[in-house]
């Protein structure tokens, strides 16, 4: 039983730090992968991104208590079991915390042992589950904070499980808001390196001349102001994964660096002749053509063939059928949550509205509607006229034939802003044009009429 435990990740949600502190000390003691946080936002955005196998969390806590906290673990997690912990004990404490959903309940203060037996019961608990589900080979819908029930996202499923079980390099290409991150951290914390770390480099937000610093690190007196040696992201992610977000905005001196990493598991500090062994896992994105930047000469070919040794296409969010329904429902519910408030219901009209809409910035911009309309609106409905006037507006709008191509030019570019929050560079990415193009075309813009 001790063997099997050393496995098990637990996850400790607690305001009190002391406790936060014991805890991990002693769970650590006995083999368990433990992480820890003071509040239930935090603790679901670890949630999002980590697999956890059972989840401690305090009753009484600011803002959102551990009810919230574990109904939030049932409705999202069903992998993961959940006790209850509490200074507060009552016979309706014990009695609310079981009928949410957790499996244990200890009171404050509680030995060693009882708190090692109760982890133990629960575990136990988990492993009779799930052992009755392993025959059944189902496509999951939740996936470290990938949602979907769409054909197209139990696809992209199967392949991130697949991926998890090799170290093949991975090429991940989408358009911008598609959840290429969330799919590199997918692969990396289903993957045997899931307890070592997950470094993410956008490779595009760094300028070019300190892009080789950062990955690689440099050595004292290297360059002007280089007053003692910083490793890289390379060697930070050591015995993990690097995700290289953006990969076709690096220069092709880069690239030539990168293909020696992937080809000799080698890297060069600035500044040193000197080669380090690195034993990292890289998966890489972009959301343009390779092939055609390397027909340009963009990109190198052999740096290509590298990285696309497994391929995924992440779908964009109007071709995936009701995921767009699933995921306004979970962030409706998530940032709820992370203020305090009850869900609010969306309309079936606005839900519609939601449904029919185009989604170019995907699935963040999706998230980013939602989180806004959680903030904004204090009843128990979302209905239509709560919605971003943009989608309003393109919902009442007549789509006849008679519109000038300019007319649907312009409403087009207007949505693109909308679903991009105004950021005028990832519209112009998104439209295929450089921003002066977008600049001089919103200049002939007329505002939209209001309704």
């Amino acid at each position: 039983m001790e063997t099997k435990a050393k496995k098990e990740r637990i996850l400790v949600v607690d305001d009190a730090l002391d406790t936060l502190e014991v805890l991990q000390r002693n769970l650590t003691s006995k083999g368990y992968t433990v992480f820890t946080c003071s509040s239930v936002a935090e603790g679901i955005r670890i949630l999002e991104s980590t697999p956890v196998d059972l989840v401690i969390t305090d009753l009484k806590m600011p803002r959102v208590n551990g009810l919230d906290m574990i109904r939030h673990v049932r409705e999202n997690f069903k992998d993961t079991e959940v006790m209850m912990i509490t200074g507060y004990a009552t016979v309706q404490g014990a009695v609310n915390a079981v009928k949410t959903g957790a499996e244990e309940y200890l009171t404050k203060p509680f030995t060693d042992e009882e708190l090692f037996a109760s982890v133990r019961r629960t575990l136990d608990k988990l492993r009779i589950r799930m052992s009755g589900q392993y025959h059944v080979q189902e496509t999951p819908s939740h996936l470290q904070g990938l949602i979907g029930e769409s054909n197209a996202m139990k696809k992209i499923f199967d392949v991130i499980i697949k991926a998890a079980s090799t170290s093949a390099t991975v090429l991940i290409t989408g358009e911008s808001g598609t959840g290429k991150e969330l799919v590199a951290r997918a692969i990396h914390y289903n993957s045997d390196r899931a307890s070592a770390p997950f470094i993410a480099v956008n490779c595009g937000a760094i300028p070019e001349g300190l892009l080789e610093s950062e990955l690689f690190g440099y050595v004292r007196g290297a360059f002007t102001g280089a007053n003692q040696s910083r490793a890289g992201f390379f060697q930070t992610a050591d015995q993990g994964t690097i995700f290289l977000d953006e990969i076709s905005e690096t220069i092709p001196s880069m690239q030539v660096k990168l293909l020696r990493v992937l080809q000799e598991k080698e890297i060069y500090m600035v500044g040193t002749s000197r080669s380090l062994k690195v034993d990292v896992r890289i998966l890489a994105s972009t959301n343009k053509d390779l092939l055609s930047l390397i027909k340009k000469g963009g990109f190198r070919e052999d740096l290509f063939y590298r990285l696309n040794v497994i391929s995924m296409e992440i779908p964009p969010l109007r071709e995936r059928e009701n995921d767009i329904l699933l995921l306004a429902k979970h962030f409706t519910t998530k940032f709820s949550i992370e203020m305090g408030k009850t869900p609010p219901r969306l309309s079936d009209k606005a839900l519609q509205v939601l449904k029919n809409y185009d989604w170019p910035g995907n699935v963040r911009e999706l998230e980013n509607v939602i989180q806004r309309l959680a903030v904004m609106t204090d009843g128990d409905v979302i209905d239509v006229p709560d919605l971003p006037s943009s989608m309003r507006f393109s919902a009442l709008r007549e789509t006849g034939l008679n519109r000038t191509l300019a007319e649907v030019e312009t409403e087009h570019i207007l949505n693109v802003l909308a679903g991009v929050n105004g950021n005028r560079t990832r519209a112009a990415e998104i439209l295929r044009i450089d921003r002066k193009t977008l600049r001089e075309k919103l200049k002939k813009i007329q505002p939209p009429p209001s309704f």
